[in-house]
C-alpha cells in the first residue's frame, strides 16, 4: 500500500469545489492531493508520514493574486520603504534617515506614500529638499500613478515651467507654472528615465524578497501584472527566469507583458518574441497587460463624464484613455488570435467600457475563445457595463481591499466623483448576482497582499482590523458578497484566470498540494473578525514555504 507523505486532519477543509464541499482530511504525496475525505484518509498515514492536526483550524487552497508586482514590492522594501508611515512628517523623517545612512547612493528611491497625507495629494519638492537635497530623489506614491521628486532630480531632468505635460500625464505646478514637485502618470518617465538600471542580482533578490512576503500570506501563485519596463524598476522578467532555472522561484507565476502605450502595433512581434522567451519552470509570460488609464484620485481615470469641482459642477476634464479605443479595437483582437490573454487595467467607467469594447471586437472577429481576459481594479462601473462581464466571458478582476471608506476616498475621490457615480464603485455584487467570473488580487506593492483583509472588505465593505484609517460606515453595503464566494475568487477564481484551474485553486484528488492552514475556521466566527484570520502554514506541491512562529 502507498502511504502519504502528508496528511492534514483534525479540522474543515474549504475545497472551493463547484458545490464548496467541505472535508475533513487531506492526504497528499509526492506533490499532489491524492485523497480528501474523512476519517476514512486516515488509512493513508505510514510511519513515515508527516501529520498536520489542524486543530480545529481551516485548510484551503493557496490563495493566488490575479494582479501584483512582487519585484517592485520587494525593491520597496530594500529601499527606502514609506508605507509603514502615514503622515508627511513620518516620510520626511524616514526618507532623512534613509538618506544619512546611505551617503554613497548616487540617487535616494522608495516608495508607498499615500495621497491622503497631504493637501490635494501632492507633496512638494521644497519639502523634499529639506531632508535631501544633495542628491535627486525619486519617490512613487503607493498606486504607482505620480512620484514625489526634489529639486535635484527636476533639475536633472531638465524640468522647468516651459516643460509640457506629456499626452499621458501632468506636471503639478505653482500658480507661476514652476514644477512643484509632484509627478502624474507618463510626466514620472521624465525624470525616471534618468534613474540608474538595477542590475539582475538586485532584481532577483527583491522577487525573493517579495515571493517570501507573498507566502507569508498564503499566497502560492499570482499573475505579475507588469512584466517589461516601468516607474522605478527594470523589468521583472529576467529575474523570474533566473530563480526558475536555479529553483528558487517556488511560487507559480503568469507574467502579463506590457504593452507600451507610446507603440502601437507594431509592437506586437516583440510581445510574441518575449513570449517565448519568458518561459520556464513554474514562470510563464502568456498575458498581455494594458493600463488603459490612471487614477481616480489625480483625475486621470477615464471617465464617460467629467469629473467634478467638489461641489457637484463639471469641469472640463474627463481623464485619459492611454490607449487610443481606436487603437485598442484592433490590438485586442488580433492578441486575442495569437492566443494572449489579455489583463486590462481600468479605473474610470469610460476605460471599463473601452475594455470591453475591445472584447467585443475580438470575439466578432474571433469567435469565443479560451484566452480569459479580465479587467482589473473596475472601480467605476456603469451599471449598464455590469451584465457584458458575463456576456463577453471577461473576468472581474476585485482588488477588495480598496472596496472601504478611507481618507483618500472621502477627500480624493467621491467630491470629484460626484453622484450617481459614487454610487457605482466596485459593484462586487452586482458583478456576481449578474454572473460574471470573479477573481480577485492585491496590487501589492499598491496595497497589502493580505488576502483575508481584502476578503474581510468584500464580505463587510468595511475596513479589516489594523488596516483602518478613521471610523467610517460600510461603504455601499449591497454591494458585498459573501465569504464562500471571496475565498473562491481569491482561489479557484484566480487559477482559472491564470490558465491554473486544471492542476490547482481547489482541494481534490489529482491537483497540486498548493495549501494553506489558516488560525482559525473563518466562518465560525462574526463576520467582523474575518480580517483578523492570519495564515499559519504555506506548502506549495507539499512542501513548506511558510510558518509562523506559533503554527
Amino acid at each position: 500500500m502507498r502511504y502519504a507523505d502528508l496528511v492534514f486532519t483534525g479540522g474543515p477543509v474549504f475545497t472551493a469545489d463547484t458545490v464548496r464541499s467541505r472535508a475533513r482530511t487531506v492526504a497528499v504525496a509526492d506533490g499532489r492531493i491524492i485523497a480528501v475525505g474523512g476519517d476514512d484518509v486516515r488509512d493513508l498515514i505510514g510511519p513515515r508520514t508527516e501529520l498536520v492536526d489542524l486543530r480545529g483550524r481551516m485548510l484551503l487552497p493557496g490563495f493566488q493574486d490575479a494582479h501584483v508586482h512582487p519585484v517592485w514590492g520587494g525593491l520597496d522594501m530594500l529601499r527606502c520603504d514609506l508605507s509603514e508611515h502615514g503622515t508627511a512628517v513620518e516620510y520626511l523623517d524616514a526618507i532623512g534617515a534613509y538618506a544619512a545612512d546611505h551617503p554613497d547612493d548616487e540617487w535616494i528611491l522608495g516608495g508607498g506614500w499615500q495621497m491622503s497625507a497631504f493637501p490635494g495629494g501632492t507633496p512638494t519638492a521644497a519639502a523634499l529638499d529639506t531632508v535631501v537635497a544633495d542628491r535627486p530623489a525619486f519617490f512613487p506614491n503607493r498606486d504607482g500613478h505620480g512620484a514625489w521628486v526634489n529639486s535635484a532630480a527636476l533639475r536633472l531632468a531638465g524640468i522647468d515651467r516651459d516643460t509640457p505635460d506629456p499626452a499621458d500625464g501632468r506636471i503639478e505646478r505653482d500658480a507661476d507654472g514652476t514644477p512643484s514637485g509632484t509627478l502624474h502618470e507618463g510626466a514620472m518617465s521624465l525624470v525616471n528615465r534618468h534613474l540608474p538600471d538595477e542590475p539582475l542580482e538586485r532584481l532577483t533578490e527583491a522577487l525573493l524578497v517579495g515571493q517570501r512576503y507573498l507566502h507569508s500570506f498564503g499566497i502560492t501563485a499570482w499573475q505579475d501584472a507588469i512584466v517589461g519596463s516601468y516607474g522605478d524598476a527594470g523589468d521583472p522578467g529576467p529575474a523570474y527566469l533566473r530563480a526558475a532555472a536555479d529553483g528558487t522561484l517556488t511560487a507559480r507565476v503568469v507574467g502579463a507583458i506590457w504593452w507600451d502605450r507610446t507603440q502601437g502595433l507594431e509592437q506586437i512581434p516583440s510581445l510574441l518574441e518575449r513570449r517565448e522567451r519568458y518561459r520556464g519552470g513554474r514562470f510563464a509570460a502568456t498575458s498581455v497587460k494594458v493600463m488603459q488609464d490612471g487614477v481616480a484620485e489625480n483625475f486621470t481615470a477615464s471617465m464617460l463624464e467629467p469629473y467634478c469641482d467638489g461641489h457637484g459642477h463639471f469641469t472640463d476634464n474627463s481623464g485619459i484613455s492611454f490607449v487610443d479605443p481606436d487603437v485598442l479595437n484592433e490590438a485586442v483582437p488580433i492578441l486575442d488570435a495569437e492566443g494572449f490573454q489579455v489583463h486590462f487595467h481600468a479605473i474610470g467607467d469610460r476605460a471599463v467600457r473601452e475594455c470591453l469594447d475591445a472584447v467585443e471586437h475580438a470575439i466578432g472577429r474571433n469567435g469565443h475563445g479560451d484566452n480569459r481576459h479580465h479587467i482589473a481594479h473596475i472601480q467605476v462601473v456603469h451599471p449598464d457595463d455590469v451584465p457584458r462581464f458575463r456576456q463577453l466571458g471577461v473576468a472581474a478582476n476585485m482588488q477588495s481591499l480598496w472596496a472601504a471608506l478611507e481618507p483618500q476616498m472621502v477627500d480624493l475621490t467621491l467630491p470629484f466623483l460626484g453622484e450617481p457615480r459614487s454610487a457605482w464603485q466596485y459593484p462586487f455584487g452586482d458583478l456576481l448576482r449578474a454572473g460574471a467570473v470573479l477573481a480577485a488580487g492585491s496590487d501589492w506593492s499598491v496595497s497589502s497582499p493580505d488576502p483575508l483583509a481584502a476578503i474581510h472588505v468584500a464580505v463587510n465593505r468595511l475596513a479589516a482590523p489594523g488596516h483602518e484609517e478613521g471610523e467610517y460606515e460600510a461603504f455601499l453595503p449591497e454591494q458585498a458578497i459573501d465569504l464562500a464566494t471571496s475565498l473562491t475568487a481569491y482561489t479557484a477564481g484566480s487559477a482559472w484566470v491564470n490558465h491554473l484551474d486544471e492542476t490547482t485553486g481547489t482541494v481534490e484528488a489529482g491537483k497540486y498540494a498548493d495549501l494553506v492552514v489558516l488560525d482559525r475556521d473563518p466562518f465560525d466566527g462574526p463576520a467582523e473578525e474575518i480580517g483578523a484570520t492570519r495564515v499559519l502554514q504555506t506548502f506549495v506541491e507539499g512542501s513548506r514555504v511558510y510558518a509562523a512562529p506559533d503554527a
